[in-house]
């Protein structure tokens, strides 16, 4: 499996040329990285290439990495029916400059950059209807990065006594969580029910005469 991807890579990245950055596949799942500014015709290629012909675009996501001078990934993973094949494909970005809509290679696309621009604040260039989709409208910041505040937010609702929308303090219920990493049966210190009826089998008797 991973040479058969590292050689499909191979002859991808070939064919995008300066269109493809990296190639390289981590547990058996290939993954693509191109600059941002050739996402557009780096998809297009892929969708439309007979060689690839990933049709679907499954998923577009963002992932955070605070620590990095660009410090997100925009994730486009794709899905070629015809040849039963997955690419992954990868571009960084920042907070300031746009990464360009690919809603005019897969349409699809439209909610997944609302969901990434509304959760990570990554801007998406060109797209036609770039609303927050999973959080109210007058919210502030963007939930899914590393160093939003778990505390000192509002959180929005509606109440049924006052016949409107509030505006609540986030209250978190369990400020911290304790792991014992225990399995469920290590972890058990009592009896399950029917276990009192359970008595240990009579050892033999090592005198008795056969």
């Amino acid at each position: 499996m991973t040479q058969a991807l590292t050689e499909f890579g191979s002859t991808v990245a070939t064919a995008l040329d300066q269109n493809c950055l990296k190639v390289e596949v981590i547990r058996d799942e290939l993954i693509l990285w191109v600059p941002r500014t050739a996402i557009v015709p780096a998809l297009t290629f892929l969708r439309d290439d007979p060689r690839c012909l990933f049709k679907v675009l499954v998923d577009l996501c963002g992932v955070d990495y605070p620590e990095r001078p660009e410090r997100f990934e925009v994730v486009y993973n794709l899905l070629s029916l015809k040849h039963n094949r997955r690419i992954r494909v990868k571009v960084s970005a920042d907070e300031a400059t746009p990464v360009p809509s690919v809603v005019g290679v897969y349409s699809t696309a439209g909610w997944f950059e609302r969901e990434a621009w509304d959760m990570y604040g990554i801007f998406f260039a060109d797209n036609p209807d770039l609303r927050r989709i999973l959080t109210d409208y007058g919210f502030e910041g963007h939930p899914l990065r590393k160093d939003f505040p778990l505390t000192g937010f509002v959180e929005v609702r509606y109440d049924e006594d006052q016949k409107r929308v509030v505006y609540e303090p986030v209250k978190l219920k369990q400020e911290f969580r304790s792991f014992d990493f225990l399995s469920p049966w290590e972890g058990m210190n009592h009896l399950l029910p029917g276990d009192e009826k359970f008595r240990p089998a009579p050892e033999a008797d090592a005198g008795s005469k056969s």
